[in-house]
């Protein structure tokens, strides 16, 4: 069952992937945000702030995460505007040289 969801993936464009990840990672962001607004404002039992605090360490692991893959596919897709220009140079100059 994995291989078709591979498949999937493959079909999906860098900027796409990039789109979801940035989108993860707000979400992500917001919910920290809150937990810590939740923590400095409420009175919490220790087990609720031992708790709220592993909920926000998961959070800062998984943003992290985020930004890491993120750092990634943007070389990736610096890479991929680089290639398209240099086949667009290319082609300009072939046109100018044997067409033109």
């Amino acid at each position: 069952m994995s291989p078709p969801k591979d498949k999937k993936r493959e079909k999906i464009s860098v900027a796409s992937e990039i789109d979801r990840i940035e989108e993860r990672r707000l979400r992500c962001q917001n919910s920290l945000e809150r937990a810590e607004f939740r923590k400095r404002r409420e009175e919490l039992s220790e087990q609720d702030r031992l708790a709220l605090e592993e909920e926000m360490n998961m959070m800062s692991e998984r943003i992290q995460k985020y930004e890491r893959e993120l750092e990634v596919l943007r070389g990736e897709n610096r890479r991929n505007m680089l290639l398209s220009v240099a086949l667009l140079a290319i082609s300009v100059l072939f046109y100018y040289t044997f067409i033109y």
